[in-house]
């Protein structure tokens, strides 16, 4: 599974966000996503790729948060 598919399914999951707004280019903050979802967002990912996240900076748009996760594979 590609990983803006990981990405899109955690938020449909827990955001209840609407499929088709979850792309690359998609503003975090324009999604209605703040700081706490972020952090359930994050520990999601983590489970489900197997991953330590870390806590990067500056991501701003879906496409940052897939970036990060593709450099830690």
């Amino acid at each position: 599974m590609a990983t803006i598919d990981i990405v899109r399914e955690v938020l449909v999951e827990n955001q209840d966000l609407d499929p088709e707004a979850i792309t690359e280019d998609a503003v975090i903050e324009d999604l209605g996503i703040d700081s706490l979802d972020m952090v359930e967002l994050v520990c999601d990912i983590e489970d489900k790729c197997e991953i330590d996240f870390g806590e990067p900076g500056d991501l701003k748009t879906i496409g940052d948060i897939v970036a990060h996760i593709d450099s830690l594979k």
